[in-house]
């Protein structure tokens, strides 16, 4: 069994995900970059260093995950660390300004072949990653799962008339709220055992996801929270939300 302990981080070829390899590297993990595809993945490795290699995951493709599952298995035998980070906000296209965005995410216009493909990867992926990971996270001394979440997935801050991120409801919200639950059953599941599993925001970012759009934040500020999470000791929570500024309700 690998000595060093392993990490995986789905959708880690680029943005908030490769800065969380970066950062969990940096911390002396073996980082798996996942990626859909293996080359973009070998790319965002090489750049995070010799502590990182690709792995080649699409969280909506079962054979994928199966394999993935079975290569850690042969090489590494172990996972201390999974981050399920790969998410899409709507099959949209490069450019479209985020005021679109926005309107077309609204459940009264999104088309539910959108709002499935949002579930596949928001929700089902994680479920069938975290199912095929589990028995690796076993062997690991101390497993640890972060679902990358979000604020406008909350249903308490939604109730505030106040609340910002009310400008932002639609399909995308609606897939963190059901990422939250099944954060919420895992944890409960898994109490008692060596794995935690906690939910994070990390915030409105300039990434693909929300196409660099102004007033959003760094990779390195969204990191944080997830990247701490990763590392929790024993004493750590588990089945929790929050942001890097504390915790958020469900």
């Amino acid at each position: 069994m690998h000595s060093t302990p392993v990490a995986l981080v789905t959708g880690a070829n680029k943005g908030i995900g490769l800065q969380i390899a970066r950062e969990l590297a940096s911390k002396g993990f073996k980082v798996l970059v996942g990626a859909r595809k293996l080359d973009l993945g070998m790319a965002a490795a090489k750049s995070v260093g010799a502590e990182a290699e690709a792995i080649q995951l699409d969280v909506t493709d079962h054979l994928s995950i199966a394999a993935a599952a079975r290569q850690i298995d042969d090489t590494m035998g172990r996972l201390d660390v999974l981050v399920n980070n790969a998410g899409i906000s709507r099959p949209i296209k490069p450019g479209t300004p985020i005021e679109e965005m926005r309107d077309a995410d609204k459940v009264s216009r999104v088309s539910v072949d959108d709002m499935r493909v949002v579930f596949e990867t928001n929700v089902f992926g994680v479920v069938a990653v975290t199912q095929a990971m589990l028995p690796l996270l076993r062997q690991a001394p101390a497993g640890r799962i972060v679902n990358i979440s979000s604020a406008g997935g909350s249903l308490a801050l939604k109730d505030n008339p106040s609340e910002f991120s009310r400008q932002y409801v639609g399909v995308y919200q609606a897939s963190k709220t059901a990422l939250n639950a099944v954060t919420q059953a895992f944890a409960i599941e898994l109490e008692g055992t060596n794995i935690k599993i906690n939910a994070a925001c990390p915030g409105f970012t300039a990434t693909d996801l929300s196409n660099y759009a102004a007033g959003a934040g760094s990779v390195e500020d969204a990191a944080r929270e997830p990247v701490r999470l990763a590392l929790l000791d024993a004493n750590g929570p588990t089945g929790t939300f929050s942001n890097a500024d504390g915790s958020l309700p469900w």
